[in-house]
């Protein structure tokens, strides 16, 4: 699929083709090869009074353990388009209704909800609407262009639509989310016109469900003080994302205890579910040696919607599971040798 990216051109034009006569604020997207331009107004979340974007946090708010009824979280309404002369992909965001107050015990205590989209699966072609100020059924009615899309293209795509409300002093809050995959819409017939049910972001992997493997070699120099750590791969690692992928890398930390000495990660690997790493990292070894030290991995998941998920967990060292304290006293026992081992990764 054509790589697509944002122009910083805005203008208002009238949609006929469109089953609302409105008028819309059009958002043009080109689909040359290379990054996203402008990357720091597009990776800001939120929007102050007048428009413009400013420096906050956004991370997702905790979810709530209680079940949610079906419509509860209100719904988005919103019209896909395809262009086939221009090769263009349009998708207006009209309204959504009902939102959920941020504080449903406070009185009148309503959201200020913006929409961020999504085209799936390639995560970093990112749009989102203006912040519409305290209403629970904001009215956008705004449009964005994707070029250079041929009409075959669209069968991949997964609009994935993020409705957050803006918070100016604290975490934005995630209300709810829209996944809406395109190979089962026809966009031949002109553009079609959707009303979905927001629902809540679920929880990626179930507390049951097994978090995968990762493979790592270690070995210790005693001369140098040093320890080796190579990050080969990965195996089996549950599905995060909604295109049923994951983007993982890898986090170590050297421990002194409880005490973090040094800190180290892998690159990105994207859209896999069994990355390769191939990477090596050196640690520096208190003067005591090994006696006192462990490692830890953490095994993350990159989101560009919300913070990023940990996948799984692993510790290795002589206080650690069987397996991985067999490991740790391989090396310790046989010093200036590498020994690679698979490891299950734990919640």
């Amino acid at each position: 699929m054509s790589s697509l990216h944002p122009s910083q051109s805005f203008s208002s034009q009238s949609i006929s083709s469109l089953e609302r006569k409105l008028t819309v604020k059009n958002r043009t997207f080109s689909g040359s090869t290379g990054s996203m331009i402008d990357p720091t107004t597009l990776n800001k979340d939120c929007y102050s009074e007048d428009g413009f974007e400013s420096s906050c946090a956004i991370e997702e708010a905790p979810p709530s353990p209680r079940l949610i009824e079906p419509g509860a979280l209100g719904e988005l309404d919103f019209t896909v388009e395809y262009n086939s002369a221009r090769q263009t992909f349009l998708v207006t965001i009209h309204k959504a209704s009902n939102l959920p107050k941020r504080d449903p015990l406070a009185s009148g205590c309503t959201s200020d909800p913006y929409v961020k989209l999504y085209l799936l699966p390639e995560k970093k072609h990112k749009v989102k609407t203006r912040v519409m100020r305290k209403t629970s059924d904001p009215v956008y009615e705004e449009t964005f262009s994707f070029y250079n899309l041929e009409y075959y293209q669209l069968q991949g795509i997964t609009l994935h639509f993020v409705i957050m409300s803006f918070d100016r002093f604290s975490r934005d809050q995630l209300i709810g989310e829209v996944v809406v995959s395109t190979a089962n819409v026809d966009l031949g017939q002109g553009p079609v016109h959707m009303t979905k049910d927001i629902t809540p972001r679920k929880p990626r992997v179930a507390k049951s469900q097994g978090r995968g493997e990762l493979l790592v070699s270690l070995g210790y120099q005693p001369a140098l003080n040093k320890l080796t750590v190579v990050v080969l791969k990965a195996k089996n690692l549950p599905k995060m994302d909604v295109t049923g992928l994951s983007d993982p890398y890898v986090k170590m930390y050297l421990m002194y205890g409880t005490q973090r000495l040094a800190k180290k990660k892998t690159r990105l690997k994207k859209r896999t579910l069994n990355p390769v790493f191939n990477e090596s990292f050196m640690f520096d070894v208190p003067i005591d040696g090994l006696e006192n030290i462990h490692l830890e991995f953490h095994v993350l998941d990159h989101d560009r919607v919300t913070k990023n998920e940990i996948i799984g967990r692993l510790n290795i060292g002589k206080n650690a599971n069987e397996l991985e304290a067999k490991h740790w006293d391989d090396i310790v026992q046989n010093p200036r040798r590498q020994f690679a081992e698979w490891h299950a990764l734990t919640a």
